[in-house]
């Protein structure tokens, strides 16, 4: 189902929960979210549609990938960047890594580990910011 954005930065500050299995749900909230969302918006995090759970989705190439819990393993190459984010106005910028592997679970509950490059590895790195509590 398709969710409000969340743009209340008390909220959006929180460090995010872990998540279960209960919250398998969340993949397809995420998936309709940001496909409403898809001319300005290529990741989201739960807490942007309102729940402090640990889950991202963003697209790579065409393909939404959904993480539970998870969690930066390494990084290498840093760079400046500038973002925008649907739950704030404007641009700002921030240091993100060129390459960097990731651990989670998937929407099967089965853990994977995935190294990601380039422009999906920064939406990555941002979405992972907001499952700290950090705001770009």
């Amino acid at each position: 189902m398709e969710k409000k954005i969340v743009k209340d930065i008390l909220f959006l500050s929180q460090v995010s929960q872990l998540a279960s299995q209960d919250d398998l749900y969340l993949a397809r909230d995420l998936q309709d979210t940001l496909l409403a969302n898809r001319e300005t918006c290529v990741g989201l995090a739960a807490n942007m549609i309102g729940v402090q759970k640990r889950v991202i989705i963003f697209n790579l190439c065409l393909v939404p990938v959904v993480m539970f819990n998870p969690v930066l393993l390494s990084f290498e190459g840093p760079y400046e960047a500038e973002e925008g984010c649907l739950s704030l106005v404007g641009v700002r910028s921030t240091k993100r890594y060129e390459t960097i592997r990731v651990a989670y679970r998937d929407s099967k509950w089965q853990e994977q580990t995935i190294t990601l490059t380039g422009f999906p590895a920064q939406i990555c790195q941002h979405e992972l910011d907001h499952l700290e509590g950090r705001i770009i």
